[in-house]
């Protein structure tokens, strides 16, 4: 533990040496947290690493040996078996967790939350655990919510096109070895005689993830709609967080071979008729949101906002209640690290405010 400022609140975050922790560590300092004591803690393996934070350098706890008393928000990016066990005990040594696992976003009493969209579901936190949404309904919220509101959100067909990020370090890894052995071959090979490269073989993407689209993320789900849990995910998660229940939607996630930020062709139909100008107007009052003409990954890697773009009527719906557009965002900053960190922050002002 370091003590950072004589104010604030006790933050702790779980899985500090991962990925996405990197990237909470460094939202934490951009961002100014009202930090008053700080904690990295993790698994035995990386216990004793030294992280530098904002000019400190904190040492790493094992989470299994670790005092848990005097947390204020623990910020959790360790995975779902990891939460299920260590949330509920941060939650009973009187932390509440902010959750970047699946485990616990479709609990009836664990709020879903992305920040700009249904912040007020953090008034009331029964079990102090909160989760954060899966990385591609979180862009979606942003754009979606005000449409939603302004048009009344009907039916979703969202098709995703998901960094290798997202699939950790052995994603990004397994892009870099194949592209570079694809290379190595020439290029006549690669561009006159594709089906003889010779890649090595998938480590982490079931397929080929160089030069090349995969159509399977998650696993298959054993109910009979051959969809997997990452394409339910969006379904689900997006009837919660916009208090729509009954909200017909339906993804197809695909991998492709971007080391960073997803994208997201979205088809949406809406009660009310909406022309282009209308959603153009809508959204650029709202918060989180960004317009680009030609919204990519490359535009979104590194920055905070869903970026939107290609904007035009659905022509397969019937009369002006369609939109078709295209939602680029960063999955391991907005998609995972920021919303975190926003969660918290909102939890200091609701529930910490005489600590700031």
């Amino acid at each position: 533990m370091v003590r950072i400022n004589d104010h604030g609140v006790n933050v702790a975050v779980l899985g500090a040496t991962g990925q996405v922790g990197m990237v909470m560590r460094r939202v934490l300092a951009e961002r100014d947290f009202p930090v008053r004591d700080l904690r990295f803690l993790a698994s035995s393996h990386s216990a004793g690493t030294v992280l530098p934070w904002n000019g400190h350098d904190v040492v790493v706890e094992d989470v299994a040996t670790a005092d848990l008393d005097g947390i204020d928000i623990a910020i959790f990016s360790a995975g779902g078996g990891t939460s299920k066990v260590w949330a509920p005990r941060f939650a009973d040594a009187g932390a509440y967790v902010v959750d970047n696992s699946s485990q616990w976003r479709m609990h009836d009493d664990v709020p879903l939350v992305v920040s700009e969209v249904n912040p007020d579901d953090l008034d009331v936190i029964p079990r102090r655990i909160v989760a954060n949404p899966n990385c591609t309904t979180m862009a979606c919220m942003p754009v979606l919510k005000p449409l939603s509101d302004a048009f009344g959100l009907k039916r979703l067909i969202v098709s995703s096109y998901q960094a290798v990020s997202g699939a950790g370090r052995a994603g990004a890894l397994q892009l870099m070895n194949e592209a570079s052995a694809a290379l190595d071959q020439g290029a006549d090979k690669l561009v006159f005689d594709g089906s003889a490269i010779d890649f090595p073989e998938p480590t982490k993407v079931v397929r080929t993830i160089a030069f090349n689209v995969v159509p399977l993320i998650g696993s298959i789900v054993d109910d009979g709609s051959q969809e997997t849990d990452e394409e339910q995910k969006l379904r689900n998660e997006s009837r919660k967080i916009l208090h729509l229940p009954n909200l017909a939607a339906s993804c197809t996630c695909v991998r492709v071979g971007v080391f960073t930020a997803h994208g997201m062709s979205v088809n949406a139909e809406f009660d009310r008729d909406v022309t282009v100008e209308q959603a153009r107007e809508v959204l650029g009052k709202a918060p989180g949101v960004q317009f680009d003409d030609i919204p990519t990954p490359q535009l979104a890697a590194g920055r905070d906002p869903s970026f939107v773009g290609r904007i035009r009527q659905d022509q397969a719906v019937d009369g002006h209640r369609g939109l078709a557009l295209f939602i680029a965002n960063d999955n391991l900053r907005k998609g995972a690290a920021l919303n975190a960190v926003e969660l918290a922050q909102i939890i200091a002002d609701k529930h910490f405010a005489r600590q700031l």
